[in-house]
């Protein structure tokens, strides 16, 4: 064989595909496969009966779970109240209630009250029974096919009451809106200044986490226009202020709940089911509603927004999508699909196009007149930058980052850790948006809203910071077509995503050595019985299979 030829044959092939492009592909590849290993593995569904009115004992059935979570959420919300509860913000002013008394001498700190290791252990005990609860409820509408939403709606105000009462739990974010806020009825721009421009003496500044009392804003103008607005209305008080902003994050967790339901209704799926999943999910109720976060109003326009396009009103959904993106930019996304999809199924890219621009235009032009309303401009786009002045391992490119900062650190070549988070978090944005990007053209084969979900579990998996609420964004979405096994990990990645970031573990085994022998004692019984309470049905499923294999006779 010629030398020529033979090096041709043994030459090695050089992929020309970039980074993103193989991440994206080997995702892509996962997906496949994970379908391909459901078909031939699929998760043991139970036998769904038929809801019949007056014949199914379905009081019966939700009433034990609902008082479960009811008594977990008053539980939480004890603990949370406690004067030493690391759950909530303590400072004088920051709350109605549950505010350590000021000591008596000015410059010393009193020793922590046995109310500490009483407030952890019932947030802690109270989030795992809520958790039970809802996996209950999510069983039962996966027994019951066809279960009225209105049967479900007295659960969620029963779980969500008590939510209402506690201080803003888990995050300070809610005073950072409130201070946004006044700051606007104020006509100071919050895209050219922080909170601190208020002032050290403003009550609204003082409750502000330090850490962005100097960082603008990156909120859409829709959100500052409501906040603003609810600032002014409630008297620039600060407490009624908070108060009215979780009121406004209630308020998007109802239109998304609405949304999830008539998506999975026009899609033939089980309403209550979708609903269970979405708005009774502890992540929803101890974060979005319990934490106010304006996630959940972006999330009420998107979900909405994608409801409306699948009734056949599109130009209603890209409308309410450009409001949820003049909230939180994610929220574009919904537009982009409910634009891909407008002319139907079997169309070519090229006739895609058009729609999708339109869509785009349609949803962009919302948000300019917004922005015009609000006379604050486009700075909110400078914004999205913020996320740089977190840093966490809980993120992925963020924790590459660090990681490769402190080994060239270590090896004495400098401190490089910006310009190597800079990298690593801008080629992790590509990947999530070629990612993004390949599962809308995969749409109409892995079908629209499981795209549109997985799409938004990306860019927030691959985006430079991760809180844990972020999750349900996808989680949400998702809500109406999960089924089997994507239902299972919806469920075990929500409740785990409940825990991230929580303080209280450390300040629980602190407690142990020093907190009163008996207090320990009974919370110990108390977080036994929670252990029972949770996997007792388990126990007594798996005692129960046993006792009928050891009746039935040897030689049958």
């Amino acid at each position: 064989m010629p030398t020529s030829q033979l090096e041709r044959r043994e030459r090695p092939k050089v992929s020309t595909r970039t980074l993103p492009q193989r991440c994206a592909s080997l995702l892509v590849g996962f997906l496949a496969r994970a379908r391909a290993f459901s078909a031939r593995h699929p998760a043991i569904e139970p036998v769904r009966e038929p809801y019949e009115p007056g014949v199914t004992p379905l009081t019966k059935t939700l009433l034990g779970p609902a008082l479960v979570g009811f008594f977990s959420c008053v539980a939480i919300v004890v603990g949370a109240s406690q004067p030493a509860s690391p759950f909530t913000l303590k400072l004088a002013g920051s709350w109605f209630f549950g505010i350590p008394a000021l000591p008596k001498i000015q410059g010393l700190t009193p020793p922590p009250s046995q109310g500490l290791f009483l407030g952890v252990v019932l947030v802690y005990g109270g989030m795992v029974l809520l958790l039970r609860a809802w996996y209950d409820i999510v069983r039962v509408t996966s027994r019951y096919r066809s279960i009225p939403v209105s049967r479900l709606v007295p659960v969620f105000i029963a779980w969500t009451a008590p939510l209402l009462l506690v201080a803003p739990l888990f995050s300070h974010d809610l005073y950072s809106y409130a201070a946004l806020g006044e700051m606007v009825t104020h006509s100071i721009n919050p895209y050219h200044f922080g909170p601190s421009v208020l002032g050290s003496a403003s009550p609204f500044n003082i409750l502000v986490d330090p850490l962005w009392r100097n960082v603008p804003t990156p909120y859409g103008p829709l959100f500052l226009l409501l906040d603003g607005g609810i600032v002014a209305a409630t008297g620039h008080s600060v407490l009624v202020s908070v108060v009215g902003l979780r009121l406004l994050a209630l308020a998007g967790v109802v239109a998304f709940s609405v949304g999830v339901v008539r998506i999975a209704r026009s899609m033939g799926r089980d309403g209550a089911a979708a609903f269970a999943l979405a708005a009774l999910n502890p992540l929803v109720l101890l974060h979005l509603i319990a934490g106010g976060h304006n996630d959940a109003l972006m999330l009420g326009f998107l979900v909405l927004g994608y409801a409306f396009a699948r009734e056949g009103r599109p130009i209603v959904g890209i409308i309410l999508c450009g409001l949820g993106a003049a909230v939180k930019v994610p929220a574009l996304i919904g537009a982009i699909y409910i634009g891909w999809e407008w002319l139907g199924t079997g169309r070519s890219l090229r006739d895609r196009i058009r729609p999708v621009g339109t869509a785009l235009a349609l949803a962009v032009g919302v948000m300019a007149a917004l922005s015009e309303a609000a006379g604050l401009g486009w700075g909110w786009i400078n914004g999205l930058s913020n996320p740089d002045t977190v840093r966490s391992w809980l993120d992925p490119a963020t924790g590459i980052g660090l990681l490769a900062g402190k080994i060239i650190a270590l090896v004495g070549l400098g401190d490089h850790t910006h310009i190597l988070l800079t990298l690593a978090r801008g080629s992790a944005l590509l990947a999530a948006a070629v990612i993004a990007l390949l599962l809308l053209m995969r749409s109409e084969e892995i079908g629209s809203i499981r795209a549109l979900g997985f799409s938004l579990i990306a860019i927030v998996v691959l985006s430079p910071v991760i809180q844990p609420w972020y999750a349900a964004w996808g989680f949400v979405v998702l809500a109406p077509i999960a089924q089997g096994r994507v239902r299972q990990v919806l469920v075990v990645v929500s409740g785990i995503s409940c825990f991230l970031g929580l303080p209280g573990g450390r300040v629980l085994v602190d407690e142990l050595g020093i907190a009163n022998p008996v207090l320990v004692g009974l919370a110990a019984a108390a977080l036994l019985g929670v252990g029972t309470i949770v996997v007792y049905p388990k126990l007594r499923k798996i005692m129960t299979s046993r006792g009928n294999r050891n009746l039935v006779p040897q030689g049958s």
